[in-house]
């Protein structure tokens, strides 16, 4: 089980190399984290909603995500709401107060341990995640995800801490000095992360920490630039909010409050040809040759705070000189004339005017569609792939669909080469689809071919041996005692 001193520690990344090293050392490992908050989430194979970092590390061990791997998804809608998703499907939004203090904790606990207990029968190991820090010591009574787990299940955990942030010391003993006494039994050893510089220079900083928190520092991981892998949270957002570049085609994310799925634009950041950022101000949006909205979790407040913000007539301002503008989810919900909230799913305003650019209306419902699919993108007839995770129904002329989907399904609306929306989040996944985007806005057509599912396993067998250099494995196996 690898757990953190914070957030954003490097948890997730960690647990996907341990995923495919396991794999690569001939063990059949699964990825297993009992409570997430995210708003990047994934569709299994059954139509059933996870946080998508454990779809990356289901990936990783070369198997196919379950909803076992992450039984509770809390999605936040706003700072104080989140929508809570049990065993894939949502049970309804709930406050933070609702959810830690109104809930049955030994209830959603054992939902948590029938879910591991389930893939104990058909992997091993089960490489766990824990969530932000473990020494929150006031919700200890509440915890269902972190050492609580670890104890149930007997894990061997390992403490990461990020030492680029600074204060690695003090998070560190701060952290096991915080833990009881049963707790601090289960930890077996401290893995430090995102290390720059010549790891030689820490030898006495290992020796110190060794000797100040009686464990051992069973590995110093240097800070990489070259191994692309999901991102769990939208704080890597912050590092990615680049300029205008006039050599290239540039292309402009909307960086929302309540974005989700923003590993839909991976792919395209791998471009040389374009200058990927997300745009925070109008004058990124205005001076942007394509525009893309993304997926939000709240579409209502989200539309609000871009008009707010100048960016939605900085988005109306672009159009009119011609520039594109493509909605995702969420995104294409705002282009339509209206989006409705007759049943307060999201918040207590029922109605807003769309940004008017697409003809559709938009009703959020109840019902939550969650599916992996197969299309054809407009006349092509290569097929491509993606999947959708929405709330709501958009009413227009299914004649002018963008997609057509494996099962007949007309999905999203082409206005023109310019002006388009779909409900499907990995679209931008299709390297015909990039290829038809940079045609009709840049008149190019970049020379790259890309196997999504070989570049990701490239990726993970990167990331496997550069953990593999920095850690003890030996030390690592000789605690596990895989059966």
């Amino acid at each position: 089980m690898f757990v953190g001193t914070g957030s954003d520690v490097g948890k997730s990344v960690i647990n996907a190399a341990f995923c495919r090293i396991f794999k690569q050392d001939g063990f059949s490992p699964a990825p297993f984290k009992a409570q997430n908050m995210s708003l990047n989430s994934f569709a299994t194979p059954d139509g059933l909603e996870i946080g998508r970092a454990q779809a990356v590390q289901a990936e990783a061990c070369g198997i196919p995500c379950s909803v076992e791997m992450n039984p509770i998804l809390l999605k936040p809608v706003n700072n104080t709401n989140a929508q809570v998703v049990l065993n894939g499907k949502p049970m309804g939004n709930q406050s933070a107060q609702e959810y830690f203090m109104g809930t049955n904790r030994e209830f959603l606990f054992k939902e948590v341990m029938k879910a591991f207990n389930k893939l104990c029968k058909q992997f091993n190991p089960i490489v766990i995640e824990g969530a932000g820090s473990i020494s929150e010591i006031n919700l200890r009574d509440k915890d269902i995800t972190n050492m609580r787990v670890a104890i149930e299940t007997n894990a061997d955990v390992y403490l990461i801490a990020d030492i680029d942030r600074g204060g690695v010391f003090g998070s560190v003993y701060g952290t096991i000095l915080l833990l009881t006494e049963q707790e601090r039994k289960q930890l077996k050893g401290i893995i430090i992360n995102k290390f720059r510089g010549d790891i030689r220079l820490f030898e006495e900083g290992k020796k110190m920490m060794e000797e100040l928190c009686g464990l051992q520092v069973v590995g110093i991981i240097p800070y990489y630039t070259d191994i692309f892998i999901d991102d769990e949270d939208s704080v890597v957002l912050d590092k990615k909010t680049r300029k205008i570049d006039p050599g290239k085609v540039n292309i402009a994310v909307v960086l929302l409050r309540h974005m989700s799925n923003f590993t839909d634009f991976n792919l395209l950041e791998q471009i040389p040809e374009v200058n990927f950022y997300y745009a925070a101000y109008p004058d990124d949006v205005e001076n942007a040759d394509i525009i893309i909205i993304p997926g939000s979790k709240n579409t209502i407040g989200d539309l609000l705070d871009i008009r707010k913000r100048g960016i939605a007539q900085a988005i109306l301002q672009a159009h009119k000189k011609g520039k594109a503008v493509y909605g995702i989810c969420a995104g294409f919900q705002m282009m339509g004339k209206e989006v409705h909230d007759p049943n307060n799913i999201e918040s207590e305003i029922n109605f807003v005017p769309g940004l008017g650019l697409l003809p559709h209306i938009t009703w959020l419902t109840e019902e939550k569609i969650t599916e992996q699919c197969k299309f054809n993108f407009l006349d092509e007839k290569e097929t491509c792939i993606g999947y959708e995770i929405h709330m709501g129904r958009s009413d227009y002329d299914k004649s002018k669909a963008l997609n057509i989907l494996e099962n007949g399904k007309a999905d999203g609306f082409f206005l023109n080469p310019k002006t388009w929306g779909t409900y499907i989040h990995g679209i931008f996944d299709n390297e015909s689809i990039i290829n038809y985007i940079l045609k009709q806005n840049a008149g190019i057509e970049v020379n790259f071919k890309v196997d999504i599912k070989s570049f990701k396993d490239e990726q993970y067998n990167k990331l496997a041996l550069h953990v593999r250099k920095n850690v003890d494995l030996g030390y690592i196996y000789q605690q596990l005692k895989i059966t």
